[in-house]
């Protein structure tokens, strides 16, 4: 899962694009203008950002430039728009840009161009990470120490208290049942991603609902989701929100 800054003027784009992300498993964040990007940029460091080129207040190639001149282009940008020629695509992409997507933006194409730009972002990040890593007196990174033997951890693992139960193992979690198949608690872990993500995600909403009474402003504000993207993940997930808000019946 990444944060992604999606930067448009336009509401139907922002709305469409952080459906689709969402979707993906990202967290969106929306800017309408240049300046609520500074405020979100300076915010939280964005994994990725797709910015609009054409924009009332300041152009999106300004905005890159701005944050270049800053330092502040620590994350991949992807530069959008409908109208832009290719010496500004050209400009774009000398600035910093790592693609540039022409609008309509096909579902394929975004796809495609998120991940190739959340990919470049974590081989920067590797890069920088390995450069600030402190050096030996050989010129040469740390060498990382020697894995200790499963028999010898066991051996040097403290005793559990008389009448307690060990804790789990981390290499634990995954519990299997009486088909062998692994499990997280009532999730198989032999299904397809999707389907594990959306089997937590309704047992996620679904204790926050409880816990709510299920009110929607109460479970918006604990998930982080806006009402919007709440209801729309909801229905996804096939749990009846209407079902929930209506008070019990009381007897006279």
């Amino acid at each position: 899962m990444a944060k992604i800054l999606v930067v448009d003027d336009e509401i139907g784009i922002r709305e469409l694009l952080s459906e689709i992300l969402y979707d993906e498993g990202h967290t969106v964040e929306l800017a309408e203008n240049a300046a609520q990007a500074r405020e979100a940029r300076q915010a939280d460091r964005p994994d990725l950002v797709l910015l609009d080129i054409w924009m009332p207040d300041i152009d999106g190639v300004s905005l890159l430039k701005e944050w270049s001149s800053q330092g502040l282009l620590t994350m991949p940008v992807i530069m959008m728009s409908g109208h832009a020629t290719i010496d500004t695509a050209v400009e774009a992409t000398r600035i910093g840009a790592i693609n540039f997507l022409e609008k309509p933006i096909t579902l394929q194409r975004l796809l495609s161009a998120v991940q190739a730009g959340l990919q470049a972002g974590e081989r920067s990040q590797r890069l920088a990470q390995q450069a600030a890593a402190p050096l030996t007196t050989t010129g040469l990174p740390p060498a990382a120490p020697a894995p200790v033997p499963a028999a010898e951890a066991t051996a040097a693992a403290p005793a559990a208290a008389p009448g307690t139960e060990p804790a789990p193992r981390a290499d634990s979690v995954a519990l299997s049942g009486e088909s062998g198949e692994a499990a997280l608690g009532s999730i198989a872990l032999n299904q397809p991603l999707r389907e594990a993500r959306d089997a937590f995600e309704r047992i996620y909403f679904e204790h926050h609902l409880a816990c709510e009474n299920g009110s929607m402003t109460r479970v918006a504000d604990k998930t982080g989701l806006e009402r919007t993207h709440l209801y729309r993940k909801l229905k996804q997930l096939g749990i009846d929100v209407n079902r929930r808000s209506r008070p019990a019946n009381r007897g006279n």
